[in-house]
């Protein structure tokens, strides 16, 4: 579906939500899993985004790639700053201890003064990050749904006794626990599957490679499983990572974009090209609800002025925020 084309539902849906009360509009910045940022560049690149008063920074997770682990990176970004949010777009959750990730993360939340945005995956579609991970694609999503049940205990509960399919414990306890009480998880995905899942278990929405329209519709489907479940989401917890360029879009990228969409999805739809483009997107999912972004550059990086790139970022998205 071309982003053009919203058909009756959709206006329907964004109609509802631009009668509702203005939301808080946030500009996050993300290192996607190809972008190769580490040592003195990474260090700078964080120096530039809380200078320049960006809401958050966002670390991809590849195994076979250059990009940093988002725990660690996080963690570097977090010492550094005072006020920059920070988040993984996303990590996998499948192949982890989720008690031991309770604790870093938890520590993490604590020493960053409750900065932390956790965001989880099942991982890319990709045999090999699931042989790193030790788990199958058929066994992902089970492991998934467990982890973070015993994750999200371990944040609240004192101790901890649980007997599922793939993790067993008894009286298990971790401190310190996060100073958000607990912190707000969110979850990507596109897939009804998915969206199920995020209607049932998480408190906020991330999905990339997606039209507005289409996420309207998702973001119905959603809080209609969380009716189902006796669940409400935060309104403000709906958001975007939307992939971008300066240039042409990669041809690498286009091949990813046709690995995870139908031929019907037209990529210029999905990845802008120029900043022109970029705002234009993030007004039409502002139009249906969405009111937090992570823009992730696409293309080469080896040669960007990281600076200069995030000042001219910071010049044209920043205003968008309310």
């Amino acid at each position: 579906m071309r982003d053009t084309e919203w058909p009756a539902t959709v206006l329907n849906i964004a109609s509802c939500y631009a009668t509702m009360s203005p939301v808080k509009v946030r500009i996050g910045f993300g290192l996607g899993a190809r972008t190769s940022v580490n040592g003195a560049d990474f260090l700078a690149l964080v120096d530039d985004l809380e200078r320049l008063q960006f809401d958050s920074l966002w670390m991809s997770e590849r195994i076979a790639s250059h990009a940093p682990d988002p725990v660690v990176a996080m963690s570097m970004a977090a010492a550094r700053t005072s006020r920059l949010k920070v988040g993984m777009s996303v990590m996998v959750l499948p192949g982890r201890n989720p008690v031991v990730l309770a604790k870093e993360l938890a520590t993490l939340d604590v020493m960053s003064g409750g900065r932390l945005l956790p965001a989880f995956g099942l991982g890319a579609a990709d045999a090999r990050e699931h042989n790193s991970f030790a788990v199958t694609r058929e066994t992902r999503a089970a492991i998934f749904n467990e982890a973070l049940q015993v994750m999200r205990a371990c944040w609240t509960q004192e101790s901890v006794t649980f007997h599922g399919q793939h993790f067993s414990f008894d009286d298990v306890s971790v401190l310190p626990k996060p100073i958000q009480n607990p912190p707000d998880v969110w979850l990507a995905g596109i897939a009804d599957s998915e969206l199920r899942r995020v209607g049932r278990l998480a408190d906020g929405w991330l999905p990339s490679f997606i039209t507005p329209p289409e996420a309207a519709v998702g973001w119905h489907k959603i809080n209609d499983e969380a009716a189902r479940n006796d669940r409400t989401i935060d309104p403000e917890h709906f958001g975007v990572l939307i992939p971008y360029s300066l240039d042409a879009i990669p041809e690498q990228v286009i091949s990813t974009v046709a690995s995870r969409r139908s031929s019907e999805v037209d990529p210029n739809d999905i990845i802008p090209v120029g900043w022109q483009r970029l705002v234009e997107l993030i007004h039409k999912f502002i139009a249906i609800g969405a009111s937090k972004f992570v823009v992730i550059p696409m293309g080469a990086h080896a040669d960007v002025d990281w600076t200069a790139h995030l000042e001219e970022a910071a010049s044209i998205l920043k205003p968008l925020e309310n």
